[in-house]
C-alpha cells in the first residue's frame, strides 16, 4: 500500500478542538478536513476566521447560526460559510460532522 496516498483513518489521533468537540483532522496542501463527533448540548461560541468553511452533518441535527441567523442542519442540508463571517453552533442531538476548511487551518495543524 502506498502510504503517501492511502491512510488508515483509525491511525488519526482524536483531539478535542473545543469543549465536547472531538476531531480527527486531515491536512492537505490546500485544505483541512475535520471529522467531528459531538454530544447533544455542546456548543461552539460565536467566532470568525479567514477560512472558507463547508459544514456537513452525517448524523444528527446541528444548529448553525451564521450572522445571527440560526439554521438546523441535518444530513440533507449543508452550509458554505465565507471567510470572516461570524458563526456559532449547538449540537441539538449527538452528531457526526465534517467541516472542510480552505486554506489549511494552521491553528488545528498545531494542536
Amino acid at each position: 500500500m502506498d502510504t503517501n496516498i492511502f491512510h488508515q483513518f483509525a491511525n488519526i489521533p482524536t483531539k478535542e478542538i473545543a469543549p465536547g468537540f472531538f476531531s480527527k483532522l486531515i491536512h492537505t496542501a490546500n485544505n483541512t478536513i475535520n471529522f467531528i463527533e459531538v454530544k447533544a448540548g455542546n456548543t461552539v461560541p460565536d467566532h470568525a476566521h479567514i477560512h472558507e468553511q463547508c459544514a456537513f452533518v452525517l448524523e444528527g441535527q446541528f444548529e448553525l447560526t451564521v450572522n445571527g441567523i440560526p439554521q438546523v442542519l441535518d444530513a440533507g442540508l449543508f452550509a458554505i460559510i465565507p471567510p470572516n463571517v461570524r458563526h456559532s453552533g449547538l449540537a441539538i442531538t449527538d452528531c457526526k460532522l465534517i467541516d472542510v476548511f480552505s486554506p489549511v487551518r494552521e491553528d488545528y495543524r498545531n494542536l
